[in-house]
């Protein structure tokens, strides 16, 4: 049975996405993960969906697989803090000082 762009786009959850591509997954990864994997795959989306406009629909969802297996991998080996793909991992703490900037003056 082929899968349709249609199809693609009433998908909502982690794992539905990973079972709509037939990806192996871990679930402790994804319950962990969930919303830093989805985050990076929707930025992931959008780069091909701007880059390849004269795709068919076969190849769109074969590149959306790629990139939600890329999506999961990075967090086999990453954490959300290192991929930073939330604005509240990317904005510096505001009135807090880091040991870094205390001198021993």
């Amino acid at each position: 049975m082929s899968k349709t762009i249609e199809e693609f786009k009433k998908l909502s959850d982690a794992e539905e996405f990973l079972k709509f591509f037939e990806l192996p997954y871990d679930q402790k990864v994804v319950n962990v993960n969930r919303l830093h994997i989805l985050k990076k795959f929707s930025q992931y989306i959008q780069e091909i969906d701007e880059q390849a406009a004269d795709l068919t629909a076969e190849e769109t969802l074969n590149q959306y697989c790629l990139a939600l297996q890329q999506a999961y991998e990075i967090f086999l080996e990453s954490t959300p803090q290192e991929q930073k793909v939330f604005k509240v991992f990317k904005d510096k703490p505001k009135n807090v000082i880091t040991l870094t900037e205390l001198s021993s003056d």
